[in-house]
Parts: C-alpha cells; sequence; structure tokens
C-alpha cells in the first residue's frame, strides 16, 4: 500500500543514497532504480575502488556512483548540489567495534549527519531521510516501543545514533529542513554483514559446523526483511505528513534469538547445537534483552505493510547465502567485530 495523504512524488527525482554501497543501501538503491529515479549513490572511498555491494548492479544508465566520505563537510555539499531527495544510511554500525573505536562513530554517525543536513540545507532539497536504529532505545522499559519511549545510549554505537538523531532534528526545527528520522527494528536479508546474528548463524550452518559459536540466546529482537525496511524507507520520503517526525519500522512481532537459531535450523535442516562464546557476549548493562516495535505509526501514516514474515525472509535470506559465490564472502571461522 502506498502513502497516505499528500505526497512527494520520488519518481524522475534525482536522489543521493549515502551508504548506498552497504547491505541496505544497496537495496534501496535496486528499489529506487525501479522506481524510475535518478540515483546518486556514494560509496565510502577506499583505495580498491571497490563499490561494495554495488558491484553487481553498476552500469545502470539511471546510476551514478561516487566514492568518498560524510567525513569531510566540503565534500558532502558538492555531493549534495542538484539532489532532490537524499537518503542518509552512511554510518558505522557494528556494536563491538563501538566498544573499541568510539571517536570513530561520533566522527562518522554525528558529524556525517551533521554534514549531510548542512549540505542539505544549502542545496534546498526536498526531503532527507534520517536513518536511525532501535539500538537508541535501549532495553525495552516498556512493550511494544512507540515513538515516545525513552531514548537509553547503552553502547558508544547507540549514543552515536542518538546524537545522530538529534543533530538531524534540530535542523527541521531550526532550518525548516524537511526532514524524516526512519527508526528500522532489526534488518536481515542478502548483503548484510558477516557479524550481525542471522548471516553468523547460517554461514557457521553453512559450513558445516555442529558446534555454533554465538554470545547470549536470550535477547529478543524484531526482525525485518530488508526489502521491506526499504519499502518503509520510501513510503516515508514520500509521506509529507511524517516530515518532522521519529518514525518506526519494524514488524510487532519478537523472537529470542535462541528461537531464531531453531527457526534457521529448520530452514536449513541441520541438527547443530550452540556452545556460548564468551567473546561474543556485550557488557552486562551494554546488552539490549528486548526489542518489540509499535509499528502504529507508520502504519497510520503511510499505510504500510510488511511482505514478508520472519520464515520467508529467512528461506530467502538461506537461498541467497549458499549460493557458492556468496558463501564464499563470509569466514564463517572468525568473529567478525
Amino acid at each position: 500500500m502506498g502513502p497516505r495523504g499528500a505526497i512527494l512524488d520520488i519518481r524522475n527525482k534525482h536522489i543521493l543514497v549515502t551508504g548506498a554501497d552497504g547491505f541496505i543501501g544497496s537495496h534501496l538503491v535496486e528499489k529506487l532504480l525501479s522506481h524510475g529515479c535518478r540515483v546518486r549513490a556514494l560509496a565510502q572511498y577506499n583505495s580498491f575502488n571497490s563499490w561494495g555491494w554495488l558491484e553487481d548492479i553498476a552500469g545502470h544508465e539511471s546510476l551514478e556512483i561516487i566514492s568518498g566520505d560524510v567525513r569531510d563537510a566540503e565534500f558532502c555539499r558538492t555531493l549534495c548540489s542538484d539532489i532532490d531527495v537524499i537518503f542518509h544510511l552512511a554510518a558505522l554500525i557494528a556494536i563491538p567495534y563501538s566498544y573499541i573505536a568510539p571517536q570513530t562513530y561520533v566522527d562518522t554517525n554525528v558529524s556525517g549527519t551533521l554534514n549531510i543536513c548542512q549540505a542539505a540545507k544549502s542545496a534546498g532539497v526536498e526531503r532527507v531521510i534520517v536513518t536511525s536504529t532501535s539500538e537508541v532505545y535501549g532495553t525495552a522499559l516498556y512493550v511494544p516501543i512507540d515513538e515516545k519511549h525513552p531514548k537509553q545510549p547503552q553502547s558508544p554505537y547507540s549514543a552515536s545514533k542518538i546524537g545522530a538523531d538529534s543533530i538531524a532534528e534540530s535542523f527541521y526545527h531550526a532550518f525548516d529542513l524537511p526532514l524524516v528520522v526512519a527508526r528500522p527494528f532489526n534488518t536481515y536479508g542478502p548483503r548484510q554483514s558477516a557479524r550481525a546474528i542471522i548471516p553468523t548463524i547460517i554461514s557457521q550452518l553453512a559450513a558445516g559446523k555442529e558446534k555454533i559459536k554465538l554470545g547470549d540466546l536470550s535477547p529478543t529482537r524484531d526482525f525485518n526483511f530488508v526489502t521491506d525496511v526499504c519499502d518503509g524507507f520510501v513510503q516515508l520520503a514520500q509521506c509529507d505528513t511524517a516530515i518532522g517526525r521519529e518514525v518506526n519500522i519494524g514488524s510487532g512481532v519478537e523472537i529470542s534469538i535462541g528461537d531464531l537459531f531453531d527457526m534457521i535450523q529448520s530452514v536449513m535442516g541441520t541438527n547443530a547445537e550452540v556452545v556460548t562464546d564468551n567473546i561474543r557476549m556485550r557488557p552486562e548493562k551494554s546488552e539490549v534483552f528486548r526489542l518489540l516495535c509499535d509499528n502504529s505509526l507508520i502504519t497510520e501514516l503511510t499505510g504500510y505493510s510488511a511482505a514478508h514474515d520472519l520464515k520467508a525472509g529467512l528461506q530467502k535470506t538461506v537461498d541467497w547465502l549458499l549460493k557458492p559465490e556468496n558463501k564464499a564472502k563470509y569466514k564463517a571461522n572468525i568473529y567478525n567485530v
């Protein structure tokens, strides 16, 4: 179902996606191209000239790939020139690495968001979608978690995203920047980083391991298939009544990591056992033990509904990861921080 009420039609718009070389970003680029958009895709600069997950879709006549870094303000001003709509996804997202390098998270997530907002303001863009995360809520104080739930910075990563969201919202209040903070709960699917729980489980099982190394099995999460999350982004971008708001994107269904492991085993037809790997455990006060989305706001604003339940999404994810060319990208023998 499409957006309700007044909308910004993104078809034929010139759209910037930051973090386009990543997991969600690359899927979003594909979706925007399918809508007839012209897309400028930012891939993080590297000396290998790698475009990440964009490599497989490079060459599309409506796709322009630029390498750079959102930490550079002048670069961002150039990046945002002649752009109508911005989807800002560029971020450092791995929680364990944020314990090791918190300054890098502030530089990329907070300062990077500031740079994009300043550039968007100067360029006069029509809409900015800033990507948040359910991690800003911390362990649920009540469920389901709506947008009024208190923010709890239980990791340097979540603190940096709270800061990034606040910077973005200040540009709406202070400068009338037409902005939406989109807050997806846990996203999964093809191309996800090996450090995330679902590819961690699948890749170890696919490697034939009989003892699967995991951390705490008790936390619950609200998992959402990546193309459904991208649908939510696009619908929020087109929804005029979403401007100035924080909006959750989630399923309203939670599952523990232990039960998730059992579901993946059912999909894959395996019979392994879990062993606790202490290096995968978060510090006690940093663990987020429960996340469950209240998605009533996005449903009210746009009519959003997910196309995949968890089992259907897991089947697509398993099918993708088991292809030899994809399986080879995942190192099942190491812990990906």
